[in-house]
């Protein structure tokens, strides 16, 4: 069993130590659920409860917060315990991580003129068609399906069960979760007198470096040219990506959300979850969606918006705030109309 000192770990994260700089953990746990082999953290304020009665080896917290608990054997503060922790969670990862697995396993097929880098890994049933190329430290688990020219880069994950349809291009350093779809066609049809005609998808999803994209999440190609989605985007569980959309670099978006055709999105954009777009506009760099809002227009830069269809999002407060008192208006409305009603009988 790995063992971390308290002096280490605040060397690791830049924090300072107050109690026995020499205790000694072998886990992370939660607050609520820790004790003597555990280090735990504060960062959000409701679980300041809990700092003076908790039970922990170490606890991580801000500069601001003071611990008067004697249960706690060491206590390393730092100006952001939540960006500290997930540095430690890092490192924790990498020290107990089992043996990164390499090799082709049986029952896949690879073929042979498709190319792989050093220490490739290729689980169990897994389809690699023509002409793929892979680079460096890829792995690709149990039952996933690359299809035919598709590129991808160093130190990628493919979880099990990921589809990457043929000319897709994936980045270095991406993790792609179960279920996902990668150049499915997109929802391109013409209306005719015998029902639908399908339009070609003729074109490729291309992901930058450094993308995570969730379980089940769809990514579809484009009619012509290609679906972008640039370095450092996040994505999360279930989210349909429409043809010919472009995500730029740094935006996350949460689950369930779904960005109709050529919706162009910006750079550093945060996209709450369950999100709907029209097709064809621009939401530009720095902006915030609030989660179940439906987006129908243009959106200028750094903008928070929120609702049904999205406004700023401080008229949707006020229009919220209105809906409130609709009830008492209604009742208020009602008592002028009988009495109109008596004033204008009174007249006849």
């Amino acid at each position: 069993m790995i063992k971390f000192s308290a002096k280490d770990i605040a060397s690791l994260i830049e924090g300072e130590v107050s109690g026995d700089a020499n205790y000694r953990i072998s886990k992370i746990a939660k607050i609520e659920e820790a004790d003597d082999e555990s280090i735990c953290f504060i960062a959000n304020p409701k679980y300041l409860q809990f700092a003076n009665t908790a039970k922990a080896g170490i606890l991580l917290v801000n500069k601001n917060v003071e611990i008067n608990n004697p249960n706690i054997h060491a206590i390393i503060k730092v100006n952001d315990a939540y960006q500290a922790f997930a540095v430690l969670l890092k490192a924790y990862e990498k020290l107990t991580q089992q043996k990164t697995k390499s090799g082709i396993e049986q029952y896949s097929v690879i073929d042979a003129s498709s190319s792989y880098g050093d220490n490739f890994y290729l689980g169990s049933f897994s389809y690699v068609s023509k002409n793929v190329k892979i680079g460096n430290n890829v792995k690709i688990y149990p039952n996933c399906f690359i299809g035919e020219n598709t590129t991808i880069g160093d130190n990628t994950i493919l979880h099990a069960g990921v589809k990457v349809y043929q000319g897709c291009i994936i980045g270095s350093d991406c993790i792609i979760h179960s279920g996902a779809v990668i150049g499915s066609d997109g929802f391109g049809f013409i209306p005719t007198t015998n029902g639908f005609d399908k339009i070609p998808q003729t074109g490729i999803v291309k992901i930058g470096n450094n993308v995570e994209i969730g379980a089940n999440t769809t990514i579809d190609r484009a009619t012509m040219g290609a679906t972008l989605i640039d370095n450092g985007v996040k994505l999360d569980n279930l989210i349909q990506i429409a043809h010919n959309v472009e995500i730029g670099e740094n935006t996350a978006i949460a689950a369930q959300s779904g960005f109709s055709g050529s919706t162009k999105v910006g750079k550093r954009v945060i996209i709450g979850g369950q999100v709907g777009t029209v097709g064809h506009i621009k939401i530009s760099d720095d902006v915030k969606i609030n989660a179940k809002s439906a987006v129908a227009k243009n959106i200028d830069p750094g903008r928070a918006i929120s609702g049904v269809p999205a406004v700023d999002i401080k008229d949707h407060f006020r229009q919220m705030a209105a809906i409130k008192q609709l009830p008492e208006l209604i009742k208020k409305v009602a008592l002028l109309e009988k009495e109109l009603a008596k004033y204008q009988s009174a007249i006849k």
